[in-house]
């Protein structure tokens, strides 16, 4: 992920060229409990000024590891994850939240890409889900890889780890909110 034009390049959580450029390092407009860094990058992102981020802006702000930007999917699904009124945008607070996982994710991603190539291969990806508490079966790591990487189903590009990262996601709390015993166990999906 990289900053918008104008900005120190990079992953999030790097410093803006030239710092913020105000005194004591603050951003006018700032919102209570929002970092001045995201603040200063949620505002450059907001490019109509709305107060709030749809997925076009999101998405002309995110460079993945090959220098494109990140697909429609990844940044509708980043979007919807956090738009807790369901309005196709996220405003400042929410985009804190959505920052904060994107750095987790990126940081398990950068772990496993060892040779910062922009993408993990099978093994690397496994290695990544098990990082993250999950254990899937071998045949189902190769199945996410596959329908990720249209050209030669063998690796994951980051924007895509995003995406399977925030699919995971939502069917682990769905399926949270049905195993009512905790047994890990569901009978009834529907």
């Amino acid at each position: 992920m990289s900053y918008p034009q104008g900005y120190g390049g990079g992953y999030p959580g790097g410093q803006p060229a030239g710092g913020s450029g105000f005194p004591g390092g603050g951003y006018p407009g700032a919102t209570p409990g929002v970092s001045p860094e995201v603040q200063q990058w949620f505002n450059a992102v907001d490019r109509d000024r709305s107060g709030h981020i749809n997925a076009k802006e999101l998405q002309s702000a995110l460079i993945n590891g090959q220098g494109k930007n990140f697909s429609d999917t990844a940044c509708q699904l980043m979007i919807g994850m956090f738009d807790k009124d369901r309005s196709g945008t996220i405003d400042v607070s929410e985009f804190q939240q959505l920052y904060n996982y994107i750095n987790q994710w990126l940081s398990i991603f950068r772990t496993y890409d060892r040779d910062n190539s922009g993408y993990v291969d099978e093994s690397e990806l496994n290695q990544a889900l098990q990082q993250m508490g999950f254990r899937f079966s071998p045949d189902f790591v190769k199945f996410l890889v596959t329908k990720s990487d249209f050209k030669n189903h063998r690796q994951m590009s980051v924007d895509q780890f995003i995406v399977v990262c925030v699919q995971i996601q939502r069917f682990t709390e769905a399926f949270r909110t049905r195993d009512k015993e905790l047994k890990g166990v569901i009978t009834n999906w529907l």
